[in-house]
């Protein structure tokens, strides 16, 4: 992913099918990143499941960011039919291209999928050692709330109120 000094990379963010190699890629990376920063490590058979059917329409969406055509980063939503919410999955931005913004521009992207599906909140966790992304949920509104879920790893729950499109 590297380009010439001053030059601005072509960032691409859209819905991808998770079986596709590029999403693959990212939800590959995204355990073995967990996996060196939780304190005991990630196991995905531990997490609440968020696996291909859980991230395909209508059950959710997987969102793939490539960066000059490469993948580089991903998140998605499930969402629940019988509330106005949707859980946010599977965040993650490649080392190689953070501090370009692609974790907020992802963010807003699952925000505004999530409208489109009709969604009027949107909630997540996340662990402790993830203070980067602690920072981006609360730099985009999200609020602390009690805990929704029995996520194992995790130690922060969030909520946003959003505008959705009904």
């Amino acid at each position: 992913m590297e380009r010439a000094s001053g030059q601005t990379p072509a960032v691409r963010i859209a819905v991808t099918d998770p079986r596709d190699a590029g999403a693959r890629h990212c939800l590959q990376a995204y355990v073995a990143e967990l996996g060196h920063r939780f304190d005991a490590g990630f196991d995905p058979a531990l997490s609440i499941p968020a696996d291909d059917a859980d991230l395909t329409p209508p059950a959710g969406l997987l969102l793939v960011a490539t960066v000059d055509g490469d993948p580089a980063g991903c998140g998605a939503l499930k969402f629940h039919p019988d509330d106005d919410i949707a859980e946010v999955k599977r965040m993650w931005v490649s080392p190689a291209v953070r501090g370009l913004g692609l974790g907020r521009r992802l963010l807003a992207e699952l925000e505004a999928e999530a409208a489109r599906h009709g969604a009027g909140r949107v909630r997540l966790e996340t662990n402790r050692n993830l203070a980067e992304a602690i920072s981006l949920y609360r730099a985009a509104g999200y609020r602390e709330v009690p805990a929704f879920n029995d996520e194992a790893y995790a130690h922060h729950w969030f909520e946003k109120a959003i505008a959705g499109e009904r």
